[in-house]
């Protein structure tokens, strides 16, 4: 049971108050439990007419003659579930104010209609092996010097002209396996540094990468980038545009990501993010479950013990 918090007694206190009373009488209990004269002759009163709980009451009126009609409220949750009216049509439709509908709409969870036609569901696929295909993608993050609204809710607190740092990253379709790094832009000459930084990371885990999937920034169909692809021997895979579920693994990385690392914790400044970010993605990689991976860590798929403490820290 939950107790007013402003209550001066819990039951078990009015309890032992009912048996004060009848032992040394009304005042002196009373005054002797820090109450009023009055409260315990209540408990006193309730105790004597049967009710041995003493636990608090409703404060629920015994009678509401002002309250909606109850055919009324089911006939305008009917209208707005079937015609899909607005509150204010249903109100006049029905005679009640629009305050009410909306009211009874939001308890009936209603309040937000479900759209007419469901979004068409993308072609779900996986890679039979680690290394088949790698999805790259960026992501911008501001720099700072102290804490910023996003994780202390305060919009005067900011770092002026601070600039950006970008955040790439890299995810094996089949294994979930991750990569990322901060650097200083998106431009291709840091694509292309990524890449390979990624290309020895993954080359550590036994993994031999055959095709990269991007979408259609610039660093990406930059000259530079599509010649180190060609001597690397890697084939390029670009998503159709304005179509970003079709890097979807990478877009669902880059939100975990900000989710657990990025804004997780109130970093001093962008340096301290910056240095946690290796820290979270051995943690990621070899520690933390994977719904893609029947809830192990996707070092799993490569045939690893996520918990093998030398292989992670060596």
């Amino acid at each position: 049971m939950n107790v007013h918090k402003n209550a001066s007694m819990t039951p078990k206190g009015r309890a032992h108050l009912v048996r004060e009373v009848q032992r040394v009488g009304l005042t002196t209990a009373a005054a002797a439990a820090g109450v009023s004269v009055r409260t315990a002759r209540k408990w006193h009163r309730r105790y004597v007419q049967g009710d041995s709980e003493l636990l608090d009451r409703s404060s629920r009126p015994h009678r509401s003659p002002r309250r909606s009609d109850a055919a009324k409220v089911e006939r305008a949750l009917a209208l707005r579930r079937t015609q899909r009216l607005t509150y204010e049509r249903i109100a006049e439709r029905v005679g009640l104010s629009r305050s009410t509908v909306a009211r009874a709409c939001q308890a009936a969870g209603l309040a937000k209609l479900p759209p007419l036609q469901q979004r068409p569901v993308g072609p779900r696929y996986e890679r039979s092996s680690a290394g088949e295909l790698l999805h790259l993608d960026t992501k911008k993050l501001y720099r700072f010097e102290r804490p910023g609204h996003r994780v202390t809710a305060d919009r005067t607190q900011y770092t002026p002209h601070a600039g950006w740092q970008a955040l790439h990253v890299a995810i094996d379709d089949h294994s979930r396996v991750g990569f990322s790094q901060l650097l200083d832009d998106e431009t291709s000459r840091s694509a292309c540094t990524f890449l390979l930084a990624a290309l020895r990371y993954y080359a550590s885990l036994g993994v031999r990468v055959q095709a990269v999937m991007t979408d259609n920034g610039s660093a990406y169909k930059s000259r530079r980038f599509a010649t180190l692809l060609r001597r690397l021997g890697l084939r390029h895979l670009r998503t159709r545009p304005y179509t970003p579920r079709t890097n979807g693994k990478a877009e669902r990385f880059i939100q975990t990501l900000l989710r657990e690392w990025a804004y997780a914790y109130v970093y001093p400044s962008s340096r301290h993010r910056t240095e946690e970010l290796p820290h979270w993605m051995r943690y990621y990689n070899f520690h933390r479950p994977h719904s893609a991976t029947a809830g192990k860590p996707p070092v799993t798929r490569l045939g690893m013990n996520g918990n093998n403490v030398l292989r992670n820290y060596t």
